[in-house]
């Protein structure tokens, strides 16, 4: 068997989780030639590069971030061994690297994900927002089990990835009580003139929400333009104006944001996709979502 030098490898762990070698040695308390010489000596024995160098920061190659994956699960099951033999294991828990697409709604994800949770088997979340783009190049590296995303990859992708439906939701208009009670009569048509508070124009569901507009001949005044769902509705909640969310989130709007919503727009859905790397799923995490997503979360009402 080729034998591997875990110091080393706990090195190049601790520099990729700390961001550089300024934090990781005031943690190992080991000088940066120290460490940067170990983390040579790790590239020398798999031959390949793991960092590169951007400006002053280190990022991970490839290899890089294939290496951090095995080595995020090696200490993981070095701790969960410790406690074991200490008596405070509960049991290894099964892990789920999810990357998810920077413009769902992130009530959405906690509705697809906290069933999981419930698992008899344990299973530890461990997720990550980013672009659909970066996160493809994730998924192709194996730094990812599985991404959640509101549109297939295309078929045309230089990554070779698998779309599995979760299922679709109508869309609705949400605000507070007061701007609620002045837009409620005439809705639609009520629309034109207020306040609107939208996702970036390159967003799926802007795109998607434009058109609709166009065809009834309703003119928002577009007040502001978001890619993080969750600070448009911060700003909803202060009477900023009235913004689009997913029906199949209403009580959680509601609820969480004490807001009002003003009415359904059937014309308009919002599509969720599992997208794995293998087109038959195997992960038991992710066949547990995909079917709560499909029985429950996105039901007919939706």
């Amino acid at each position: 068997m080729e034998w591997l030098n875990y110091h080393h490898l706990l090195y190049f762990w601790v520099v990729a989780k700390e961001g550089g070698l300024v934090a990781a040695g005031k943690v190992l308390r080991v000088s940066h030639p120290t460490l940067s010489a170990q983390i040579r000596a790790l590239e020398d024995r798999l031959g390949e590069k793991l960092f590169n160098r951007v400006g002053r920061k280190l990022a991970l190659t490839e290899t890089g971030t294939v290496v951090f994956r095995y080595a995020d699960e090696i200490f993981t099951l070095g701790r969960e061994m410790v406690d074991a033999v200490e008596g405070r294991a509960i049991g290894p828990a099964l892990r789920l690297n999810v990357g998810i697409v920077d413009s769902i709604p992130k009530l959405v994800v906690h509705r697809l994900l906290e069933p999981i949770l419930a698992l008899t088997t344990p299973v530890r979340l461990v997720c990550r927002e980013d672009s659909y783009e970066r996160l493809l190049a994730s998924l192709a590296s194996h730094a990812l089990d599985v991404v959640i995303a509101d549109t297939p990859v295309a078929p045309g992708s230089p990554v070779r990835a698998y779309n599995h439906f979760l299922g679709e939701t109508d869309v609705g208009f949400f605000g507070t009580k007061a701007i609620v009670e002045h837009y409620n009569k005439g809705f639609p048509k009520s629309l034109t003139g207020a306040p609107f508070l939208l996702p970036l124009e390159a967003l799926t569901l802007r795109r998607a929400l434009d058109h609709w507009f166009d065809r009834n001949g309703i003119h928002p005044a577009v007040v502001g333009e978001f890619e993080d769902s969750a600070l448009m509705k911060v700003f909803a909640s202060k009477g900023s104006g009235l913004f689009p969310a997913p029906m199949v989130i209403t009580d959680s709007v509601m609820a969480q944001y004490g807001l009002q919503l003003l009415g359904r727009v059937p014309e308009v859905k919002e599509r969720f996709y599992a997208v794995t790397g293998e087109r038959r799923i195997k992960h038991p995490a992710v066949v547990a979502m995909c079917d709560v997503a499909r029985q429950a979360v996105f039901s007919a009402g939706s």
